[in-house]
């Protein structure tokens, strides 16, 4: 099949709204009509025999509105005390929409550590599941009030993973979920060769195989109401991507997002590969990394090009405190992350024979477990 017609074979999808979806940041209020729109379709899907998982932004922005403020606030507890009002509102009005078309809701609030936690992401999955089972709508948000990553970190965290906005968290809930489609519904219809706003020449990319830094660079800027962006929404394709599940980048209309999953040509559609085993799914999202190697460019090329594994001889610096055994993210020299993966040593260890050849490790150690650090078959690589 060609990969607009497989979209309607897709059968659990998860899909994210984002801020400027909820809310109508002209009008500076609830934009009604499209959220009242969105459900009907998303109703409708589930009718069909669709297994359907909402994330939604927007707590933020309806406790601004309901508490009267002019302006975004810029304070980390302002914002948090906005997220605690609104998310009560927010609930409520997905609980309203869906009850208008017979279709009933639970809420359900994360940090991102509950989906680093294997015992936690399983109680997670059982309960999402147990609720599809029973034609229920999970309505998934961060808990902003708790977990400030959402409001402070609007793209890529700090070692540069997808952390720290819904549309990362979304990424990785639909991976943990091994959904069929990853949705993300913003306010705009796709990816577009510039910012469409500045340069009227831009036109709308309709297909892609994959994220790489190209693709990234055409991102500009976050949205006037939530954390997110194309940037933050690229990121998180890339990561999908890179776990085989394909991502469609839409407008948030019910009518437009009915259209696309019929295969029409609608938004941006990124489409996914091979997927992963469950093993190199867990260390490439799931688990949490404890620590990270900085390799030099020959070992990362190696790594990427050739699917080799990690030798001590390209690695130039260790960071952090972990054992063996643990998840550590492989870095270049700026920081960048290359891939994800369990080491064989730990970090003591490895920076005793880092930069040495495999045949040095029983001269520098007193022992030799393994040549490699990391052994290729607990390695997961990203694709840009």
């Amino acid at each position: 099949m060609k990969p607009r017609s497989a979209l309607a074979e897709a059968r659990r999808i998860v899909v994210k709204m984002g801020s400027n979806v909820i809310t109508d940041p002209v009008a500076g209020g609830i934009a009604l009509g499209r959220v009242h729109g969105l459900v009907e379709a998303l109703a409708g899907l589930q009718r069909q025999g669709k297994q359907v998982i909402v994330v939604s932004s927007g707590a933020v922005a309806m406790g601004r509105l309901t508490l009267g403020l002019e302006e975004r606030p810029t304070s980390l507890g302002l914002r948090q005390a906005c997220a605690a009002v609104g998310q009560g509102q927010l609930i409520a009005l997905y609980a309203q929409a869906f009850g208008l078309v017979g279709h009933r809701v639970a809420q359900v609030l994360l940090t991102q550590e509950d989906l680093g936690d294997r015992d936690r992401l399983l109680c997670l999955r059982t309960t999402l599941m147990r609720l599809i089972e029973l034609r229920v709508v999970p309505i998934i948000n961060e808990n902003d009030s708790v977990s400030v990553r959402e409001l402070v970190e609007h793209t890529r965290g700090e070692s540069g993973s997808v952390f720290g906005d819904n549309d990362g968290l979304s990424a990785r809930l639909a991976l943990a979920l091994d959904a069929d489609l990853l949705v993300l519904l913003t306010d705009v219809d796709g990816l577009y060769t510039a910012n469409p706003s500045v340069d009227p020449s831009a036109t709308r990319i309709a297909d892609l195989d994959s994220v790489d830094a190209t693709i990234l660079g055409m991102a500009e800027g976050g949205s006037s109401a939530g954390t997110g962006g194309m940037a933050s929404k690229l990121a998180a394709a890339a990561l999908s991507v890179e776990g085989g599940m394909p991502v469609l980048i839409a407008r948030g209309d019910g009518a437009s997002l009915l259209r696309a999953l019929a295969g029409e040509d609608e938004g941006t559609l990124i489409g996914g590969g091979a997927r992963r085993s469950a093993h190199r799914r867990e260390i490439a999202v799931n688990a949490t990394a404890r620590g990270g190697l900085v390799l030099n460019a020959g070992a990362i090329a190696a790594l990427v090009e050739r699917k080799a594994s990690l030798l001590p001889i390209g690695v130039v610096a260790v960071e952090g405190d972990f054992a063996r055994g643990e998840l550590v993210e492989l870095r270049d020299a700026s920081g960048r992350v290359h891939g994800r993966g369990l080491v064989n040593y730990g970090a003591n260890a490895c920076r005793a024979i880092a930069g040495h050849h495999s045949s040095e490790i029983d001269a520098l150690l007193g022992w030799r477990g393994y040549d490699e650090i990391i052994t290729r078959d607990n390695l997961a690589m990203t694709s840009c």
